[in-house]
């Protein structure tokens, strides 16, 4: 057997215990329904993918879920490629799966399976899922009984001087500080915090615990040894489609605004520093943390725990990986890893990585 087919096997064999692990608990779980029946050329049409190959039964699914716990009627989806890939979709019993095209030729559907095949199934997965999700969901805010105050807690605490945008949710034992200025259809999880200066555009959701607008760490030591702290006069500005999980802390500036740029995603317990400008469509995951000053590309990734230092500069499309310690400038494009980071960018040719860095066509 070839290096590559023992370890195709290896890895198919670790899967495989994981998927039976999982079925053993799938009761416990349930499948997102969407209210109606879908076929696959609906789905096509509104993901604008018709004349996408398909193979096998024409078949309506009602619910999406995850491909080991997928029954008939469900909607899922495999990213796997080579042997795995086909493995998993032959295991399934989903009614459709998305799959990618290198699957197409290596792998039957069953009876009663369809099979669609797309350049990225994830990707459509996704698209699909919060397309159909939003459609079904029967929570009508434009409905004449609802009253716009029952989007307000009444536990919720607001400032006089602060400005509220329409349609915007405010949870339980929220305060929302002076100055604080909050656009349309803004969601503010239960006990965030605005302490004061926070700008928020269009459909931002702020997850709960989640503190905007405090007092950055910044201090000027005396000559007798004892600190004073640096007044931070600017705000906190954050873009429209931004989301932010639960118990971040972004503080505002000092001088200058602290500011997350349009449709960036901040995983829980991120923690920026002031005056940090970070750019559009980035996502920063759990326990990332930046320090002051520092500015960020548009499209960059921050993995786990990975720590940027302040007053340093990130370009474009910039991945840091997991754990790493970043002390210096980084150039657009690039991968760094490790304490202190560094350049892995020609060691690394992965689709996932280049998936995740390689955004030159998004505009």
């Amino acid at each position: 057997m070839t290096r590559t087919g023992l370890t195709d096997l290896v890895e198919l064999l670790i899967s495989d215990s994981v998927s039976s692990t999982k079925k053993a608990s799938k009761h416990q779980f349930k499948r997102q329904q969407l209210g109606r029946e879908w076929n696959a050329e609906s789905i096509l049409s509104v993901l604008n993918r018709t004349g996408s190959d398909t193979e096998g039964p024409q078949l309506t699914i009602s619910g999406i879920t995850s491909l080991d716990l997928a029954e008939d009627h469900d909607l899922t989806f495999c990213s796997m490629d080579g042997a795995i890939g086909a493995y998993h979709v032959t295991k399934s019993n989903a009614a459709m799966i998305f799959c990618p095209k290198s699957l197409k030729g290596k792998v039957t559907p069953k009876s009663n399976c369809q099979l669609l095949f797309l350049d990225n199934p994830r990707l459509d997965f996704v698209r699909f899922a919060n397309l159909a999700a939003s459609s079904a969901v029967q929570y009508n805010q434009s409905h004449p009984m609802r009253k716009a105050a029952e989007l307000i807690s009444n536990t919720a605490v607001i400032d006089k001087t602060a400005e509220i945008g329409v349609n915007c949710h405010i949870g339980d034992f929220v305060k929302i500080g002076p100055n604080c200025v909050l656009g349309d259809n803004v969601t503010i999880g239960d006990r965030a915090t605005l302490v004061q200066n926070c700008i928020l555009g269009d459909n931002v959701i702020v997850q709960p615990g989640v503190t905007l607008g405090a007092d950055g760490f910044a201090y000027e030591r005396h000559q007798d040894g004892s600190v004073e702290k640096f007044p931070h006069f600017a705000g906190v500005r954050i873009g429209n489609n931004v989301e932010i999980c639960s118990n971040c802390s972004i503080a505002r500036g000092s001088l200058t605004d602290t500011v997350i740029g349009d449709s960036t995603k901040i995983d829980a317990l991120v923690h920026i520093a002031h005056n940090v400008q970070v750019g559009r469509y980035c996502q920063l995951t759990a326990g990332t943390v930046i320090g002051g000053s520092t500015q960020l590309g548009d499209y960059c990734w921050t993995g786990l725990n990975s720590t940027i230092k302040n007053k340093i500069k990130i370009g474009n499309n910039v991945l840091v990986a997991a754990g790493a310690c970043v002390i210096a400038n980084v150039a657009s494009d690039d991968i760094v890893a490790g304490v202190p980071a560094r350049s892995i960018r020609q060691k690394v040719s992965t689709k996932e990585l280049s998936i995740m860095v390689d955004r030159k066509g998004v505009q």
